[in-house]
């Protein structure tokens, strides 16, 4: 079975990190790069038990290590943990990377992203586009997509 580790970059996000993290359960292993915070964002990342690394750090690639790369605005739909969960048992070596479609909220309501985004990369991916994966057009999406909260 694949291991799952959620990555997230974060700069004083503690007023959505909770969210996020609260969604990650099909996870095995929550990183969370943190850039200098000086709010409650590291508070709230250990209390989910994360990982903290300062920026500039990296993880080291690990065999059957697969990376879930989101926002901290972003969480997990309920379809998509259960995608991750069946992704986990079914998890296939010949696809390079796997997409997620992306549903944001804004003031007139939520909006679908017409393609899906590459976020979910083995830990050894070497193409990165700031700090998500590059798009990888062969990459299949999931079922169930991200939801990116972006009102206060």
């Amino acid at each position: 079975m694949a291991s799952l580790t959620a990555f997230l970059h974060t700069k004083n996000d503690a007023l959505r990190l909770g969210r996020c993290l609260e969604t990650l359960y099909p996870c095995d292993e929550i990183v969370v790069v943190d850039h200098a915070s000086d709010d409650e964002t590291l508070q709230i990342a250990r209390e989910y038990g994360a990982q903290i690394l300062n920026a500039g750090a990296t993880l080291q690639p690990r065999p059957g290590e697969w990376i879930l790369c989101l926002d901290p605005r972003e969480s997990l739909s309920e379809s998509l943990a259960a995608s991750l969960y069946e992704w986990k048992l079914q998890s296939r070596a010949d696809v390079p990377a796997f997409s997620v479609f992306l549903r944001e909220e804004t003031a007139s309501g939520w909006i679908q992203h017409p393609a899906p985004e590459t976020r979910l990369v083995p830990s050894g991916w070497t193409r990165w586009h700031d700090r998500l994966p590059a798009t990888e057009p062969s990459a299949p999406a999931l079922e169930g997509g991200l939801l990116r909260f972006t009102l206060p």
